[in-house]
C-alpha cells in the first residue's frame, strides 16, 4: 500500500487584487517535504505575491483570499536582498539577533548557516553597502537558514550571480531540500528550474497557464506562451570579431577603497563610441565598485576615469549637469533607486527636465511612450514603485536613464530580474542604443549577445581584457574558463 503523503504546503484558490486589478487569479498547488516546486512568469505574472500569501502577507492595498496553509516554520529570500539588510547595521548583529529568536547555541546557528550559504564569517563586520549584489544575495539565504525551516520561499535566489557561485547556490539549495526542507522557487532562470525543481507553475497575468513534472511541462509544453519562453532562453555563444572603435570611455591606473581595504587594483579598461564593454567575474570581485566609480558614486579612488580624453570629477557632487546627463547609471536593484511616495511616471519624465536630454514640450507624453515601447503601460507607471514588479521597476529605470541621452549608460546586472521573453526584447533595445555602454553582468548568454569587449575581474585586479570573440572564444585566465564552463554546462547540470 502506497503511503499517504501530507503536504506541507497547500494552495488553493488564491487569489489577490489591489483595488480594480487582479495579481494573482485562481493560483492552486501542494508541495511535499523535500521536495521543490518552481513558479515561473514574467515580471507582474503573480509569483512574488504567491510567494508572500505562504508566509501570511501582502503587498499594502493587496487583499488576499482562498486557501493557504503551511506545515511549520517558513524562511524566506526576498528578489531584492537589500530590503532584507539594515543599511546602517553590521551584519552580524542581526545575524545574532535573528538566533536568539531560535532555539540552540547562537553562534553554532550562525556558523551553520553561514556555511551553507557560503559565506565568509568575516563579512559579518561589513554593513550590507560593502558587499556586492551577489553577496548581499547569499547573506539574506543565510539569514533564512538560521532558523532551519521546513518551508523556503525563495525569490530569484540566483539574481546577481556569476556562474560559478549559482552552481554553488544551486547545489546548496538542493542540499537543503535532500535534508527534507521543501522549496517554493520564484525565478526567471530556466537553467536553475531545470537543476532544482520537481514540478513547475508557469503563470500569466496572475493565472495558472501550465503545471506539472519539470521535464514535461519544458520539453513538451502544451502552452504557446511556455513554449515561447523556453524559446527566448539566451545561450552563450561566441561573437564575431568587431574592430575596436576611438576610446570614449577609459580608467586609467584606478584604485578602488572601501574604508581601507583596496577593491580595485590599477584598472586600466577603455571601450570606444557606441560600443559596448562587458565587465564580468565572480562575486565580489570589484565589478560594481568600477561602475560606481565610473558613475561617480564612488570617490574614494586614485587614478583617471576619462570621457573622450578628459577627466570625469570622482564625485556627482562635483560634476556639471551636462557630465551627470553624459554618465547615466541603471541599479541592480531598481527598487531602491526609486523614491517609494512619488509615482515611478513622475519620477522617470523628471529626468527629462532636469537633465535636460529632451527637447520634448511635453516630457510626461515623451516618458509614457518610452515607457510603453519596453512594455509599461500607463496604469501600471501611475503607480507608485510598490505596485511594481522588480523586473517592471527594472524596465522604468532604464527608460528613465536613456530619457537624459547619455554618452555612457552604466547597466548593473539589469537583466538580471527579467523573465526571458521580456529580456529578449530588452537586449534588442539595448543592442539597438547608440551611446557606449557599459555592462556588468554575470551571465554570459547576455555579454556574449552584446558585448565588443570583455574585461574580466578577479580579486580586484584585470585579468583579461579584449575583444569579446578573444575572451569568450579563447579565454586565458582560469577564472574566465571557470565562468564559461559552468555557463555553457546550460540544462546539462540536474539535482538527481
Amino acid at each position: 500500500m502506497t503511503p499517504v503523503v501530507t503536504p506541507v504546503v497547500h494552495v488553493e484558490g488564491l487569489r489577490a487584487v489591489a483595488g480594480a486589478k487582479t495579481l494573482v487569479d485562481g493560483v492552486s498547488f501542494a508541495l511535499s517535504a523535500g521536495r521543490v516546486v518552481a513558479l515561473v512568469g514574467a515580471s507582474g505574472s503573480g509569483k512574488t505575491t504567491t510567494g508572500l500569501a505562504l508566509l501570511g502577507e501582502h503587498a499594502p492595498g493587496v487583499t488576499v483570499t482562498g486557501q493557504v496553509t503551511v506545515t511549520g516554520h517558513v524562511g524566506f529570500v526576498p528578489q531584492q536582498p537589500s530590503a532584507a539588510l539594515n543599511p546602517v547595521r553590521r551584519l552580524g548583529g542581526v545575524f545574532r539577533e535573528i538566533a536568539a529568536l531560535h532555539p540552540g547555541d547562537r553562534d553554532s546557528l550562525i556558523a551553520t548557516a553561514l556555511r551553507r550559504a557560503r559565506v565568509p564569517a568575516e563579512l559579518l563586520r561589513r554593513y550590507p553597502h560593502e558587499l556586492s549584489g551577489g553577496q548581499q544575495q547569499r547573506v539574506v539565504l543565510a539569514q533564512a537558514l538560521v532558523g532551519d525551516p521546513a518551508v523556503l520561499v525563495a525569490d530569484e535566489p540566483t539574481t546577481g550571480q556569476d556562474p560559478i557561485t549559482r552552481a554553488e547556490v544551486v547545489d546548496e539549495l538542493a542540499s537543503v531540500v535532500a535534508q527534507g526542507v521543501a522549496l517554493v522557487l520564484l525565478t526567471h532562470d530556466l537553467d536553475v528550474v531545470r537543476a532544482l525543481a520537481d514540478e513547475v507553475v508557469v503563470l500569466r497575468s496572475g493565472q495558472v497557464v501550465e503545471a506539472g513534472p519539470t521535464a514535461d511541462v519544458f520539453d513538451r509544453p502544451r502552452s504557446a506562451y511556455t513554449a515561447a519562453l523556453v524559446a527566448a532562453q539566451p545561450r552563450v555563444t561566441v561573437p564575431s570579431v568587431r574592430p575596436p572603435g576611438v576610446p570614449r570611455l577609459e580608467t586609467r591606473s584606478l584604485t578602488a577603497r572601501h574604508r581601507s581595504t583596496a577593491v580595485l587594483h590599477d584598472v586600466d579598461v577603455r571601450v570606444g563610441a557606441g560600443e559596448c564593454l562587458a565587465v564580468v567575474g565572480r562575486s565580489g570581485s570589484g565589478k560594481t565598485t568600477l561602475a560606481r566609480c565610473v558613475a561617480g558614486l564612488h570617490a574614494a579612488f586614485t587614478g583617471d576615469v576619462l570621457l573622450d580624453g578628459r577627466p570625469l570629477p570622482r564625485s556627482l557632487r562635483w560634476r556639471s549637469r551636462a557630465s551627470l546627463a553624459a554618465v547615466q547609471y541603471v541599479f541592480q536593484d531598481a527598487r531602491s533607486s526609486f523614491d517609494a511616495y512619488r509615482t515611478v511616471l513622475d519620477q522617470v519624465s523628471r529626468t527629462a527636465v532636469r537633465l535636460g536630454g529632451s527637447a520634448s514640450t511635453d516630457p510626461r507624453a515623451e516618458a509614457l511612450a518610452e515607457l510603453a515601447a519596453v512594455g509599461l503601460d500607463e496604469a501600471t507607471v501611475t503607480r507608485r514603485p510598490a505596485g511594481l514588479s522588480g523586473g517592471e521597476l527594472q524596465r522604468a529605470a532604464l527608460v528613465r536613464a536613456l530619457l537624459a541621452r547619455p554618452d555612457v549608460l552604466v547597466c548593473d546586472e539589469i537583466t538580471s530580474g527579467l523573465d526571458t521573453l521580456t529580456q529578449a526584447s530588452l537586449l534588442d533595445q539595448l543592442a539597438a542604443l547608440t551611446c557606449t555602454v557599459v555592462l556588468i553582468s554575470h551571465d554570459l548568454a547576455v555579454v556574449a549577445r552584446l558585448a565588443d569587449r570583455v574585461a574580466v575581474l578577479h580579486q580586484g585586479h584585470v585579468v583579461e581584457h579584449g575583444s569579446a570573440a578573444d575572451v569568450l572564444g579563447s579565454p586565458t585566465h582560469p577564472v574566465t574558463t571557470g565562468l564559461l564552463g559552468r555557463a555553457m554546462e546550460g540544462t546539462e547540470e540536474k539535482r538527481k
